[in-house]
């Protein structure tokens, strides 16, 4: 039966509740996340989507009634600001996402009234659903123990961790997309790893790069695989960065290096910076803004002459891009970098370092090196 405005929410306490987090992460369960939107916006879930209960404003008006005047007062306030008019759009949201998704839960920031009431609304309109107990808070904290455990996890499995290195422009993404057991951190990151790395959308916040790393990790290793696969990577992607335990777990067996001709790196930079990376951008000018940034970002490491050279490489590529339509002029600027930029670099952390190589050898040579750990 539906609530009156004037009435608060009456609960039902035998509604169901779940803290079965492996479950939903394995199963990826939907969620529906009614926090408001700037919550949601600092931290979520993978699966999850914003419906919120209240809007930011509704949130914080809240929050000042709940301060001044107590809890009672602050839910009474609620009930008012989410009136019968307002609460009905939100309730249909809620149904229609639960009609899509059937197995879907709900949850708030720690499993307390905002959910409890939405799951009490659903159910008083017939829609029945699972509220997570605990709700964000105590969901990212099984994440993040989950991560904390992690290192200690993959050894005691027996897990073989394989990291993918090779210079600039290998081909290493692509090929890790080809193999079983990978985890693509680059991809959970929203990041290249490198000055010109970085895509048009944003990348997750620490938060949610976590998060999902911590699933992604959960979801391959209950597959009980022999072997996990890796990019070779720093610990900072971008702005985010990977827990130090971890990345040191993953550095810390083999190690196999892609080889690559420079004709073949050439051709791959050409498509991923260029090409793909061009469609991503709302326009070329925006493109070409962000790749002089890059530039910028570089100039010291490059030197004085060298920056000179390649950015007159880059714009004399980018007028005749312009004026002809074709992409090839930009391998010169990329093979500048390639060779007298990237792979010296290359060549340093390599001496720096001095890791143990398991295996050299072409993509189709790794590929048949990992079948020999299966």
């Amino acid at each position: 039966m539906r609530q009156k405005q004037s009435l608060l929410t009456e609960f039902n306490d035998n509604l169901a509740l779940s803290d079965d987090f492996k479950h939903i992460v394995i199963e990826k369960i939907p969620l529906i996340d009614v926090r408001a939107p700037v919550e949601f916006e600092q931290g979520a879930f993978d699966s999850s989507i914003n419906l919120p209960l209240m809007d930011d404003e509704e949130r914080r008006q809240v929050g000042i009634e709940y301060k001044v005047r107590g809890n009672k007062a602050a839910v009474k306030l609620g009930h008012q600001l989410v009136n019968e008019i307002i609460r009905e759009p939100r309730i249909h949201a809620w149904q229609q996402f639960i009609a899509e998704h059937p197995q879907a839960m709900l949850y708030c920031f720690r499993g307390g009234m905002r959910s409890k009431i939405a799951q009490q609304w659903l159910s008083d309109h017939g829609t029945d659903i699972v509220r997570l107990k605990g709700g964000y808070k105590a969901f990212r904290r099984f994440l993040i123990d989950y991560l904390d455990k992690l290192p200690g996890l993959i050894g005691e499995q027996g897990v073989r961790s394989v990291v993918i290195a090779g210079r600039t422009g290998s081909g290493k993404t692509q090929l890790l997309h080809k193999l079983d057991n990978q985890i693509d951190l680059e991809g959970l990151a929203n990041h290249r790893g490198s000055a010109f790395g970085r895509h048009y959308s944003p990348q997750p916040s620490q938060i949610d790069f976590e998060n999902n790393l911590s699933m992604a990790f959960m979801r391959l290793l209950e597959q009980q695989p022999n072997y996990l696969v890796v990019e070779d990577e720093g610990r900072n992607i971008g702005s985010v960065n990977l827990p130090k335990p971890l990345f040191d777990e993953l550095k810390n067996d083999l190690r196999v290096v892609l080889d690559t001709p420079i004709e073949e790196r050439i051709d791959i930079t050409l498509q991923e910076y260029v090409i793909e990376a061009q469609q991503e951008y709302p326009d070329i000018e925006s493109w070409q803004e962000f790749m002089h940034n890059a530039f910028s970002r570089i100039a010291k490491r490059l030197g004085g002459e060298r920056q000179k050279r390649v950015l007159e490489q880059f714009d004399s590529a980018m007028k005749e891009q312009l004026s002809q339509g074709g992409v090839q002029a930009h391998q010169g600027w990329i093979a500048t970098l390639l060779q007298e930029y990237y792979d010296p670099m290359y060549d340093y952390q390599m001496q720096k370092h001095q890791r143990k190589v398991s295996f050299v050898g072409t993509a189709e040579e790794v590929k048949a090196f990992l079948q020999t750990l299966a």
